[in-house]
């Protein structure tokens, strides 16, 4: 090919791929803010985690004379990295409005960011309770420390409780970044709409999705593979699927729910179940049941529910 015909192939390339009316995938909002940058929320997970561990993660060396200042000096850093971050989150949602104004949409970000910093004891708090669960859970677990630093499920839970914190202060787009970005190193699928007790396990993690609107206990223990998925989606009356209705399985206090398992739907397991491995449930399941693969062969159980 001569070099005059690259030269208008490559042009020809380029004016396809820059016409905006021909993807409706390209982003240049009217207002000019850019993206939230999936560097910087790196930046700010490591800081998190190293505010709510101090020692188990970061290069500092921490004692009981410099942790109020390793903690402050952490808290300050990622507040502002927090803040700028959830600022063009919130411009993200108004990609159409030409008129959006920057200033209003960055105090809303300090605003925000002052509530989430608020109920940061209160994740660290419920994340002590995972840590304590998964250890009293795993014979293979030696202390609290193994867990803390190197458990893809507490890595997967981290990343969930503070998404959930953030989405629940109405924050925009972050918060599924966060848990994608757990997604991506751990394999754990949760969306950060979930929500989730205290004192929750999740054992090797590897392949676990957790949906929108599921809502799970307190002491639950999941396995590897385990889905609690949508059985189906409701469409409005256009054929598009709605939004925000509850399609997601409701799992109660103390159950336990073993590798590969599939439970869709808006389903309860009730408070105590085992629900065994590779067993398909799509109808609730009682109180201090057991669910085995052989019973679901026969399609009944001891409770008299089918799946």
């Amino acid at each position: 090919m001569q070099k005059e015909d690259i030269t208008q192939t490559l042009a020809q390339t380029v004016a396809t791929l820059a016409d905006f009316s021909s993807s409706g995938m390209v982003y240049a909002p009217k207002h000019g803010r850019i993206m939230p940058s999936i560097d910087a929320l790196d930046e700010i997970m490591s800081n998190l985690r190293s505010i709510i561990f101090p020692g188990y993660y970061g290069k500092s060396r921490i004692n009981s004379g410099n942790l109020s200042y390793y903690i402050g000096v952490s808290v300050d850093k990622t507040f502002h990295l927090l803040s700028e971050q959830i600022a063009r989150g919130i411009c993200f949602a108004q990609i159409e409005n030409e008129t959006s104004n920057c200033e209003l949409n960055d105090k809303k970000a300090r605003d925000i960011t002052v509530e989430f910093f608020k109920r940061l004891p209160q994740i660290r708090e419920i994340l002590i309770s995972d840590v304590k669960s998964t250890y009293n859970g795993d014979p293979a677990a030696n202390s609290f420390g193994a867990i803390i630093y190197s458990y893809p499920g507490l890595k997967a839970t981290t990343n969930y409780r503070i998404a959930n914190a953030l989405l629940k202060l109405k924050v925009p787009l972050i918060p599924r970044i966060i848990t994608e970005m757990a997604h991506s190193e751990t394999g754990i699928d949760i969306n950060p709409g979930a929500q989730i007790g205290k004192s929750f396990t999740m054992d090797h993690g590897t392949g676990i999705v957790i949906g929108e609107t599921c809502r799970i206990g307190n002491f639950v223990k999941l396995y590897q593979g385990v889905t609690l998925g949508a059985k189906s989606f409701p469409l409005d009356k256009d054929g598009n699927p709605i939004k925000g209705v509850a399609r997601h399985p409701i799992v109660e206090d103390y159950v336990v729910i073993y590798a590969q398992a599939t439970i869709l739907g808006t389903v309860t397991i009730g408070e105590g179940s085992m629900i065994g491995g590779n067993v398909w449930v799509t109808k609730d399941v009682a109180k201090n049941s057991k669910i085995l693969q052989h019973a679901a062969q026969d399609v009944r159980f001891n409770n008299g529910l089918g799946i």
